[in-house]
């Protein structure tokens, strides 16, 4: 068998990014989340509900089921990470999580259009979700193999602008072709789904959207999996206590390093926040801004384009001046867009009375769309490769096993954060209020991180 080259081995690492983007895309943020608050949230009003009761009771749903995943994916994934490294292979991890992936996400077809089974939605969501996150966990792992410091940075950043091209392509498919308005049953260019062959009564050119996520996938990791090979570290055998052993060790010792313990924490925070606006903003336009579907699409497209142009510019910037300027650059133009999205409705902005009709709300909100798929796309690029800086080169996937832990430790944070929010204020727009506080907490933290990670990697 011919030996891969290494620059087809960057190309399908890189692949990863692509076929694992729909599910942020298309199912987390911009299809399935609001179809999964629409319909959930008509069924409770259907059953006697008040309306916007309803609306915050359907956040909070939504805002549990992540909460208890990130949970899940905190808990276990130092651990997996740590086995992964001592038994010195990380692929079969990728196919197993991959497996989850192709399997939560093509069972979303069976998400009614009633709301009726949203119990089992929430299940199988999770499923995939969790497929997908651990999927990343052990692709990022093989990202220090692939170049140097200021390679990586330029690698990590062109990895998420292809995953955020792919995303678009999608997105265009998806709300062509497929995906249904609610009110009329036709796609964004007015045909029924899929040339007729969907019913729209019952949203199936929404419900599509899962194994359409899922088929995506499949074909995509052909290119990883064919030219993405891994040569098995020397570990001396695997051992459940070995294993144990060693990740306490590396926990134990993140306190002596300074750097890395508040990159750790800084990431944990501006992370979990970033997640929270890819996660809501959608849910978000949907209830505050009484967006239909078709509409969200347009919005995503426009997002994810930005994301995957500023993700490969942001990789530039990262081999430039690094990726901790990269990721405090991102964090305040993040917290600039919060502010203005929590202080605006559809009928007044920062207080101010705006005219019956107004059509502002909706160009700015399509300009914060714009301004968090640049920002968020270079802030998780230049994050990868600051965790990179920061990676023990014997055991990177316990390192990345961390990385995640930092991002889901608190990942039921933002979460449940919202969801006590939104059902203290009664209102799905400042329930999404926390995000401001933990972008803020992320970057009094980052003054303790050193660009160059630290001195003595242990």
């Amino acid at each position: 068998m011919a030996e891969v080259s290494h620059k087809k081995r960057v190309w399908g690492w890189m692949i990863f990014d692509w076929a694992s983007q729909p599910y942020n895309t298309l199912l987390l943020t911009f299809i399935f989340g609001p179809y999964f608050a629409q319909t959930v949230s008509d069924m409770f009003i259907n059953n006697g509900m008040e309306i916007e009761a309803a609306k915050a009771h359907t956040q909070g749903i939504w805002a549990n089921m992540l909460t208890i995943a990130g949970l899940a994916i905190a808990i276990t994934a130092p651990i997996f990470g740590a086995m992964a490294d001592s038994s010195g292979r990380r692929l079969p991890w990728i196919w197993f999580f991959s497996i989850l992936y192709v399997l939560g996400s093509f069972l979303l077809w069976w998400a009614y259009a009633d709301g009726s089974n949203y119990m089992f939605t929430l299940l199988v969501f999770g499923i995939g979700f969790l497929g997908m996150e651990f999927a990343t966990i052990f692709t990022n792992a093989m990202l220090p193999d692939l170049g140097n410091d200021k390679q990586v940075g330029k690698i990590s950043g062109s990895g998420f602008a292809m995953g955020y091209w792919g995303g678009v392509i999608a997105l265009f498919i998806m709300f062509l072709l497929v995906v249904d308005d609610a009110n009329t049953g036709k796609t964004l260019i007015g045909i029924d789904p899929l040339f007729g062959l969907l019913d729209a009564s019952t949203r199936e050119g929404t419900r599509m959207v899962g194994p359409f996520t899922a088929v995506w996938y499949i074909l995509s990791m052909v290119f990883f999996f064919a030219w993405v090979s891994e040569t098995p570290r020397r570990t001396g055998g695997f051992s459940v206590g070995k294993t144990f052993a060693d990740l306490g060790r590396t926990i134990a010792s993140l306190p002596k390093r300074s750097s890395l313990f508040a990159y750790l924490g800084s990431s944990l925070f501006y992370r979990d926040a970033l997640n929270g606006v890819f996660t809501f903003g959608g849910i978000y336009a949907v209830f505050v801004l009484n967006w239909q579907l078709t509409l969200v699409g347009i919005f995503g497209i426009l997002s994810a384009i930005s994301a995957a142009f500023f993700s490969w510019v942001g990789g530039f910037a990262d081999r430039r001046f690094g990726p901790k300027p990269v990721i405090v650059f991102c964090v305040l133009v993040l917290i600039g867009v919060c502010v203005m999205i929590l202080n605006m409705t559809p009928t007044h902005i920062f207080g101010i009375k705006l005219a019956f009709g107004s059509q502002l709300p909706t160009q700015i909100f399509f300009v914060c769309g714009a301004v968090i798929g640049a920002a968020g796309g270079a802030l998780q690029a230049s994050s990868r490769t600051m965790m990179v800086r920061h990676s023990n080169p014997e055991r990177p996937t316990e390192a990345f096993g961390l990385y995640a832990l930092s991002g889901k430790s608190t990942a039921f944070l933002a979460p449940a954060l919202i969801a006590f929010a939104t059902q203290m204020t009664g209102s799905a727009r400042l329930g999404v209020s926390p995000l401001v506080v933990l972008f803020l907490i992320s970057l009094v933290l980052l003054l303790w991180v050193k660009p160059n990670g630290d001195v003595a990697k242990a």
